[in-house]
């Protein structure tokens, strides 16, 4: 006999676990087919004419079964069999044409009444038309038919007996309750059917819901990604292209501290883009918290947006005048405004752009300003995803944003975000 090694797994061989176990799958009760039937629209129900048929047959085999034990006295003769077996066939259609059924079963038992014979054995098959036409049809015709119904049977048989007919009188009671039973079917079914379309249409709402803000979180990442990248990458360029000019410009007097120092401001600069990098990433594995989006940049990253476009060249002159700290999400949106319009300038505005970035509030609005000397995108250039975003950053908090030369030169890019809403995201 082999033992297992010590500290691998037990044998599963004749151990079932709770998840092994096999489920026991068990159909519908006979509670849930009958209200499932009750709820089903009889017109659309599957196999109707098949279940019909087999109706029809029980229904005339039962009338057959009244007339042999019943009322020997009224026993049908030929004919009234005849008329009796013939007025069960139109069941079979009575989903389809409910009132033409009802019409058909009326003509045939009509006579076979007036014959006088047994009068109890069609009576399900009358009652059947009867609530056919009840649950299928608007209540004011469904009322009409019975009362028409009623009218008619009452003047038959007053021609074959006045007894009969005040009879027949007596018991029309059970007519207008089969009708009023079909009635109340029809207005639970129309319930049933209101209560199904509300929730999937409710249903419905949160599917688009649920897209509509994975659409706006990808959006949001697209845009937080181009901004972080966009950035990170033009800083990085310059700041090579200086170690590189320095390294070629004169070989024998190396300036090695200009070059360590560019290595450095790479190297810090990378630094920076992990860091925030893995703050995106780690939003995105947040799947059980998406209000979770990590820090948020805000005005306070301002003077650093400031200090690396000066690193990578540029002559930034800055303005600041806010007195009012704005809403998380609106100063995330100046935030990557001001440093994707600071990017474009390092790319586009040629060598030592001078830079001016304005922001200030006034009453309900935080604005932004930042203009170049340079000459901007160049026309005609690949199509980037810049501008883009910033309107949208601008129009996510209910802001707007214009960008585009100037008449004397250079490039403007203005911005004014509310100060009383931070609807959207950022």
């Amino acid at each position: 006999m082999t033992r297992a090694p010590l500290g691998a797994p037990p044998s599963r061989k004749g151990t079932l676990r709770p998840e092994d176990e096999p489920v026991q799958t068990t159909g519908p009760r006979l509670g849930e087919r009958i209200m499932a039937a009750v709820n089903r629209d009889p017109r659309t129900a599957p196999h109707g004419t098949r279940n019909d048929a087999l109706l029809a047959a029980v229904l005339a085999a039962a009338a057959v079964c009244v007339c042999l034990f019943t009322d020997e006295a009224r026993r049908p003769d030929a004919l009234g069999w005849t008329l009796l077996l013939t007025a069960h066939a139109p069941v079979v259609w009575r989903r389809r044409r409910p009132l033409l059924v009802l019409a058909g079963v009326a003509a045939l038992i009509v006579p076979y009444h007036a014959l006088d014979n047994n009068h109890l054995a069609p009576t399900p098959a009358a009652y059947v038309a009867l609530y056919t036409v009840a649950v299928t049809g608007r209540p004011l015709r469904t009322i009409l038919t019975g009362v028409t119904g009623v009218a008619v049977s009452t003047s038959v048989m007053l021609t074959v007996s006045t007894h009969q007919a005040v009879e027949l009188l007596r018991i029309s009671g059970w007519i207008i309750a089969v009708l009023f039973c079909g009635i109340d079917v029809r207005y639970y079914r129309e319930y049933v059917r209101a209560i199904v379309e509300r929730a999937e249409k409710a249903e419905r709402t949160r599917e688009e819901e649920a897209r509509r803000r994975v659409a706006e979180e990808r959006l949001r990442i697209a845009r937080d990604l181009h901004d972080l990248l966009a950035h990170t990458i033009t800083l990085i360029g310059v700041q090579t292209s200086v170690a590189a000019h320095v390294l070629a410009a004169d070989p024998e007097r190396l300036d090695r501290e200009t070059v360590a120092k560019s290595l450095d401001d790479i190297a810090e600069t990378c630094r920076t883009a992990r860091g925030e990098l893995r703050t995106t990433l780690e939003v995105l594995r947040e799947h059980g918290l998406p209000d979770a989006r990590g820090p948020l940049p805000g005005l306070d990253g301002l003077p650093d947006l400031v200090a690396a476009a000066r690193l990578a060249g540029a002559r930034v002159d800055q303005d600041l005048r806010v007195r009012t700290d704005p809403p998380p999400v609106v100063g995330a949106a100046a935030y990557r405004i001001v440093q994707e319009a600071l990017t474009n300038a390092v790319r586009h505005a040629g060598p030592r752009p001078a830079v001016r970035l304005r922001l200030y509030d006034e009453p309900g609005a935080l604005r932004v300003s930042v203009t170049d000397d340079g000459t901007g995108p160049t026309p005609g250039g690949p199509a980037g995803f810049g501008l883009i975003g910033m309107r949208e950053r601008a129009r996510s908090v209910g802001g707007t944003l214009d960008a585009g030369p100037r008449p004397d030169g250079g490039f403007e890019v203005t911005a004014a975000l509310p100060l009383t809403m931070g609807k959207g995201t950022v």
